[in-house]
């Protein structure tokens, strides 16, 4: 079944990157929650695909 945090981070990076408008702050701050919640709990190769996807939220933070 896999690591549900991490999927739900992989989502939630997602959808703050396809988010408009006001929108993406909010997506943002939830993906960044969701982030941190699969980080503490994941494998190390997780956790090397999750600072993959921190970058792909900081790049669309601006």
């Amino acid at each position: 079944m896999g690591n549900r945090l991490f999927q739900e981070a992989r989502q939630a990076v997602s959808m703050a990157k396809s988010a408009n408008g006001e929108e993406r702050q909010d997506s943002i701050k939830r993906a960044e929650n969701a982030l941190s919640s699969a980080f503490a709990n994941s494998t190390l190769a997780e956790k090397q695909q999750l600072h993959q996807y921190q970058d792909e939220l900081d790049s669309i933070k601006n």
